[in-house]
Order: C-alpha cells, then structure tokens, then sequence
C-alpha cells in the first residue's frame, strides 16, 4: 500500500508538470474539441440529471461550455459542494446563478456552505457524473488529487439511492497515462474523453 501511495505521488509531480506547459490557447481549444465529445456522447445524451465538476482553470478542462449547453439543453445541473471531508452535488438553475457563485481559495466556484439548494441524492439521484481529475488511463482509472472525493460519493450514490451513475472523465491528452497505481478503493471510470490524439 506504501509503494503505491509513493507511486501515486510522483505521477502527481508529473502530471502537474505536464499541465502546467500546457499554454492558455491549447488548453481552450482542447476543451472545446472534448465538450464536443461529451455531448456527442450516448450516455450524455440519454442523461438528465447530470453532476459536472466546476474547473481549476490552470489544470482541468474547462466546463464552462458544457453548463451552457446543458441549461439550454433543459438537463437538471447539480455542482459540486465540498464541506469538510464531504463532498455533495448541489442543484444550479442557470448560468446567472454560475456566475454568483463564490470563489473558494482554489479559486473554484462552488456553493456557499450555508447556502440551500437541492440535493442530487435527497431528489431522486444522478443519471450522470462528470468527473475531474489528474491523470487516467484508457481504461478508466484515474488518479485524484488524493482526497478521495469522488469515489466516496459514487459510493454513498449506491447506497442512498441503489443506482450507480455513469461517469465520464474529461481530460486534455497530456493527462492520459499508459497506466495508473490503483487500490481496491479507486472506482473505476466508465469513459475517458481526452483531447485530440488517436483514440
């Protein structure tokens, strides 16, 4: 267990490199081309209540597009909430409620602690989850930023509501590793969607 938590944190080092070369326009236009993907994609389009994760600017693909198209695509939009060790998904009504939103010190957008929303798991669950993160291999690991976040709510998603959301990671093409150090408790993704490189 050690060895690979060791091995996790030298491909974080790496990764972090990796995306901090990557310039402002690269970044842009593989975001557009990877937001094209998704909603090209079957899973999303039969999805309608879907979790997207509100982008680190400097090291995810950016999804500010994609809660444009699904506001105007009427899919039910849910954040992510982060309270403590917790992490929950809130409901957003609209780009205007976005943009409201305040910054936490990593300069993510996400709801207030105190503020009231709909919770995905109090309503009924989620069809959907679009998942950050700082590397993957093709084949649907992923390697987090260590806390752990996601694969306890796709946990708590079974366990609260008995179904398992499909998940799709976004990721620019520097991000995809040949493998990943994985333990028994990394949930595997569903899909990987990464910039342009043959799929």
């Amino acid at each position: 267990m050690e060895a690979i938590h060791h091995a996790k944190n030298l491909l974080r080092k790496e990764l972090k490199k990796r995306l901090k070369s990557l310039s402002e326009p690269e970044k842009v236009r593989q975001s557009l081309y990877i937001t094209k993907k998704l909603m090209e994609h079957p899973a999303y389009q039969k999805s309608q209540r879907i979790s997207v994760y509100l982008a680190m600017k400097k090291e995810e693909v950016d999804t500010d597009g994609i809660l444009r198209k699904m506001f105007s695509q009427n899919k039910l939009c849910y954040v992510p909430q982060y309270i403590g060790p917790k992490m929950n998904m809130m409901k957003m009504s609209s780009m205007e409620d976005y943009e409201a939103l305040p910054e936490t010190k990593w300069k993510i957008k996400q709801p207030a602690d105190d503020d009231v929303r709909e919770d995905a798991l109090k309503t009924g669950g989620l069809d959907l989850i679009i998942i950050p993160g700082l590397g993957f291999s093709k084949e649907g690991h992923r390697l987090g930023r260590g806390k752990g976040y996601y694969d306890i709510y796709q946990n708590r998603c079974v366990e609260e509501t008995g179904v398992k959301p499909v998940t799709i990671a976004l990721a620019f093409k520097e991000q995809i590793c040949e493998s990943i150090p994985i333990t028994e408790n990394d949930v595997t993704i569903d899909y990987v969607l990464y910039g342009d490189m043959d799929d």
